[in-house]
C-alpha cells in the first residue's frame, strides 16, 4: 500500500503520497514565511505610527514576542476549555484508548492525551505545541457511530497532525493572525482617536495605517486558511501511511458527508483545527477552512 500512487491535485500527474507530504510541507513553510513578513510589516507600521524609529520597532517586537509566548503556551489549554472536552481514561473507554496508543506507536510519537466532547456530530481535532504536549479530542458521535476502520482512519489523521507538527504550525498561524489583527487595531484606534504621528507625511502614514488595519488582517486570515487546507491534505496522506488502509479514512469522510451535523462548540476561530468543517458554512476557495470533502474522498480512492 505504501507504494501506491496518488494523483497530483493540480495537473493530473500521479505521484506517491511521500511526494504529496513533501509538497505540502514546503507549501506550508512558504505560507508561514509570508505570515512572518506580514508580522514584520505590522511592527514596522507600529513604529512609524508613533514616530519612534528603532525604539518603536523594538517596542512593537517586545509586544509581539510577549503576545506570541503567552498564546503559544496556553493556547491548547484554552481550546480544550472552550470546546468543553473532558479527559478519557483507559477504564472509561479502553477501546478508544488502546486505538490511540496503537497509532501513537505506529507514528513513533508519545501517546497524546485523549479527550471527548459530548456532541453528536462526527468530528475530531488535535491540539498542542509538539508531540510531547499534545491531545486528541473526539466527539461522542464520532466514537459511537464510526466502525473500527473508520475511527482508526480519523484518529490516524489527527495523529498525523501531531507527528507532522501541524499542531505547532496551526498554533503559530493562529498566534500570528491574532497578532497582526491586534497591531492593526492599535494603529486604527490611534488614527481615529488622535494618537500617532501627525508630522509631515501624516496623510500617507494614515493611508498606510488604514491599509494595515483593514487589509493585512484579511490577508493574514486567508494565509491561515491556506495553511489549514494544505495540512489537511498532508494529514490524509500520512494517515494512509500509518494505517495502510485508505478505505477506513475514505469511508469516514463519506459517513461525515452523508450524516453531517455542525459541532456546537466550534467557532470561526477554531474551525480550521477540526477534522471536517465543523460549522457548515460550505465556503469554497480562498475562504474555506478545509479542502472540499469530495476532493479528499476522490484522492483517497487513488491510493
Amino acid at each position: 500500500m505504501a507504494t501506491n500512487p496518488m494523483p497530483d491535485r493540480g495537473n493530473g500527474q500521479r505521484v506517491s503520497f511521500f511526494d504529496a507530504i513533501d509538497a505540502n510541507k514546503r507549501n506550508s513553510l512558504l505560507l508561514i514565511a509570508f505570515l512572518t513578513f506580514l508580522v514584520f510589516l505590522a511592527i514596522s507600521a507600529f513604529a512609524l505610527m508613533f514616530d519612534m524609529g528603532w525604539l518603536g520597532f523594538a517596542m512593537g517586537a517586545v509586544i509581539a514576542i510577549l503576545y506570541a509566548l503567552f498564546s503559544y503556551y496556553i493556547g491548547d489549554r484554552a481550546l480544550l476549555a472552550l470546546s468543553g472536552a473532558k479527559p478519557v481514561s483507559r477504564e472509561a473507554n479502553p477501546y478508544l484508548y488502546n486505538l490511540v496508543e496503537g497509532l501513537a506507536i505506529a507514528a513513533q510519537i508519545p501517546a497524546p492525551k485523549l479527550y471527548m466532547m459530548e456532541d453528536a456530530s462526527l468530528n475530531a481535532f488535535a491540539t498542542g505545541r509538539d508531540p510531547q504536549h499534545s491531545a486528541i479530542v473526539v466527539t461522542r458521535g464520532l466514537a459511537e457511530k464510526m466502525n473500527r476502520a473508520e475511527l482508526e482512519g480519523v484518529v490516524a489523521h489527527e495523529m498525523s497532525h501531531i507527528g507532522n507538527y501541524d499542531i505547532r504550525y496551526m498554533l503559530i498561524t493562529v498566534v500570528m493572525v491574532g497578532l497582526i489583527g491586534f497591531m492593526g487595531e492599535i494603529i486604527l484606534r490611534s488614527l481615529f482617536f488622535g494618537g500617532g504621528n501627525r508630522k509631515g507625511g501624516g496623510g500617507m502614514l494614515m493611508l498606510l495605517g488604514l491599509v494595515l488595519a483593514i487589509l493585512t488582517p484579511i490577508i493574514a486570515m486567508l494565509v491561515k486558511l491556506a495553511v489549514s487546507r494544505e495540512r489537511e491534505y498532508l494529514a490524509d496522506a500520512t494517515a494512509v501511511k500509518l494505517t495502510r488502509y485508505p478505505d477506513g479514512l475514505r469511508n469516514a469522510l463519506i459517513k461525515i458527508r452523508d450524516h453531517y451535523q455542525p459541532t456546537k462548540a466550534a467557532t470561526d476561530t477554531t474551525a480550521s483545527l477540526y477534522f471536517a468543517d465543523p460549522i457548515g458554512k460550505k465556503l469554497t476557495g480562498l475562504f474555506a477552512t478545509h479542502p472540499p470533502i469530495e476532493e479528499r474522498i476522490k484522492l483517497l480512492e487513488k491510493f
